[in-house]
């Protein structure tokens, strides 16, 4: 018997020191993406690139009472998801037919980008309240696996 992580371990475990970066005062998450084995791409939630994070000037949806999975417009912050994919695509590096690994469900805005982009397979380890994000990726056809220990 080996102590060696499966691929889908190595990666989650990736992924959750990659959300460490994060600067979201409500939530921290990471996203990797992956083909053929070889990291392409990683993302954490924060503020766009020259703006000011959450951790610097507060949280707007936490101020004005806005529950987790609603009103993504109300938010300085983007998702690990979309800063994976923006990474990638700022680089020229094609992630199509690639894994996504993020440490929670995506919302239904990222399950659309990740669609669009190519992602063939989703591995997320913790929830989140979107029913239509869920719906989406299956209609698409992208393997979607809940990660557990």
């Amino acid at each position: 018997m080996s102590d060696r992580p499966t691929w889908d371990e190595y990666f989650i475990k990736i992924v959750e020191l990659v959300k460490s970066r994060s600067t979201c005062l409500r939530r921290q998450v990471g996203a990797l993406i992956v083909k053929d084995k070889r990291i392409l791409s990683t993302g954490y939630n924060g503020a766009p690139s020259g703006c000011k994070h959450c951790s610097e000037v507060g949280c707007l949806r936490e101020k004005l009472n806005v529950p987790s999975g609603e009103r993504h417009e109300l938010c300085r912050g983007v998702h690990a998801e979309q800063n994976a994919i923006a990474q990638a695509a700022y680089s020229g590096t094609s992630i199509r037919g690639g894994t996504i690994y993020v440490t929670d469900q995506p919302c239904v805005l990222c399950a659309k980008l990740a669609i669009n982009a190519g992602i063939e397979k989703i591995v997320f380890k913790g929830d989140y309240p979107d029913k239509l994000s869920m719906d989406l990726l299956q209609e698409a056809g992208i393997r979607v696996v809940k990660y557990s220990d």
